[in-house]
């Protein structure tokens, strides 16, 4: 059976990324291990300790900063993430200082919002109903 263990989004800086991915969105650090000139940097949802690893990938790749660039201008998410209601989640993060590019708009069978991760992508929460 293949299933799903480590998945990733490609980040400009990794220090930035994973002050972002753990104090604002609330992830938990898993793995920090030097490779090379940058780190295999994952996190984790608290709600998951043992569940799929983000990790956070340096955008070093000549094809990933084109990549990345394309997607945000055409205002695409690069993932997205699920929360239990993103009305509340969104409130929360604006607390924090986040920007969102989209608000939380209802869809009909799901509710998204789009926010900035300051590490050069649009990430996506979405709450199915």
């Amino acid at each position: 059976m293949i299933r799903i263990n480590v998945t990733s989004v490609f980040v400009d800086d990794q220090a930035k990324a994973l002050a972002f991915y753990t104090e604002k969105l609330g992830f938990t650090k898993k793995t920090d291990v030097p490779a090379g000139g940058a780190r295999w940097l994952t996190v984790v949802s608290p709600a998951e300790p043992d569940g799929v690893e983000l990790l956070l990938e340096p955008d070093g790749h000549p094809a990933a900063g084109p990549f990345k660039k394309a997607l945000v201008a055409d205002g695409i998410p690069f993932t997205q993430f699920a929360v239990d209601d993103v009305y509340a989640e969104v409130g929360r993060l604006k607390g924090l200082g986040v920007e969102f590019t989209q608000e939380a708009t209802d869809l009909g069978p799901v509710v998204t919002a789009v926010l900035d991760d300051t590490c050069g992508n649009l990430i996506q929460l979405a709450t199915l109903k």
